[in-house]
């Protein structure tokens, strides 16, 4: 226990005892340098997002060194204007809540490093929150009587998941992808279909042009009821393949149409995978999260899944689905209310947070 852990007891407490108390939020997992200031957890007062996508666009996509550099000139920034926003300063902020893992080690390193000066500096407690716990978490600042447990969807560029969250710090892997998360599939196949990045966005506008009948692409584990684990390298290789054959004969494949038969694939076998998982579960709510749960059809096959078997659908506003801080602080606040903090030896972690 260091001497700065022993200063900021006083202060945690304080921020325990105090259901209104302002928190921090700081996220640099990825390609967004974010801060947000909340208060009682749920109460959004400011958000500050500087996003790196037309830096890494001329790459096709996140190069780690860029992305490092980047938060490391613009977090400050990032940070004051949270505080500007939130018309507070850092003598009002009661913690200080920052993304640990997992993410870009050396883009997590940036935000973590900030965040463990600010709070040495200041004599602010501080909590290291994990960026998935984070996604989940959003759904909190969307739906304020939302409470564990429920199931949660959490579908990302790095991450897919099915989560049966049991309390704001309790949770258990349902289901999980074995190879490329949902995001990595969505932006492999916007490469192969020559989509600028994100990948994401570009296949979901390409796909509303398109038949989603034209192209029979499956998912494996889709019909497979003993499992709620996902499998999508295999879909994003037969994308790859079809395209390669086509050029190969001459051909023009309609890309719009693989574009709708891909996405009709990957949300289809998201969407009952997660209801099963909750339906078996006995939960009556299913939740989504992470930068998938932008995607409308995704959104729009769930509700209208959830509403046939009398499960409370719950997704986050738009401008909680990509990376914020908003959702990092709301994940923070409730672990310091459960007791929990971090020292100055918090270091940043490459890992997941469940695994088994």
């Amino acid at each position: 226990m260091t001497e700065y852990f022993t200063k900021t007891e006083k202060a945690f407490e304080a921020f325990r005892a105090n259901e209104n108390a302002l928190i921090l939020g700081i996220e640099s997992s990825c390609d967004e340098t974010a801060a947000a200031v909340l208060r009682g957890g749920r109460e959004v007062l400011s958000m500050a997002v500087h996003t790196q996508i037309p830096i890494h666009r001329l790459y096709g996509g996140v190069v780690p060194e860029i992305a490092s550099r980047s938060h490391t000139e613009r977090i400050t920034a990032v940070v004051r204007e949270a505080l500007e926003k939130a018309n507070v300063s850092l003598s009002d902020i009661g913690a200080v809540a920052v993304t640990s893992s997992p993410g870009l080690i050396g883009a997590l390193l940036v935000g973590v490093s900030f965040a463990k000066g600010l709070a040495f500096a200041k004599e602010l407690p501080l909590i290291g929150v994990n960026h998935i716990e984070g996604h989940i978490a959003a759904n909190y600042l969307t739906y304020p009587d939302l409470e564990p447990p429920f199931m949660c969807l959490v579908a990302s560029g790095g991450h897919s998941h099915i989560v049966l969250v049991k309390d704001y710090d309790e949770f258990e892997l349902v289901g999980r992808t074995r190879d490329d998360a949902a995001g990595e599939a969505f932006d492999k196949v916007a490469r192969a279909l020559g989509l600028p990045y994100p990948g994401g966005p570009e296949v979901e506008k390409l796909a509303k042009e398109g038949d989603p009948t034209a192209y029979p692409l499956h998912t494996p584990f889709n019909s497979d009821y003993s499992s709620y684990d996902f499998s999508f390298s295999g879909i994003k290789t037969a994308v790859v393949n079809l395209m390669h054959n086509a050029e190969q004969k001459g051909e023009q494949p309609d890309r719009a149409d693989i574009a709708a038969s891909f996405q009709r694939s990957v949300v289809e076998t998201l969407t009952m995978k997660a209801v099963r998982a909750a339906l078996d579960r006995g939960m009556d709510t299913l939740a989504l999260a992470g930068g998938v749960s932008a995607n409308m059809a995704l959104r729009n096959r769930l509700q209208k899944e959830c509403d046939k078997n009398g499960v409370r659908f719950c997704r986050p506003d738009m401008r909680f689905c990509t990376d914020n801080a908003a959702m990092i602080a709301c994940q923070g606040y409730y672990r310091m209310r459960k007791g929990e903090r971090s020292d100055l030896d918090l270091n940043p972690s490459a890992e997941s947070f469940l695994s088994r």
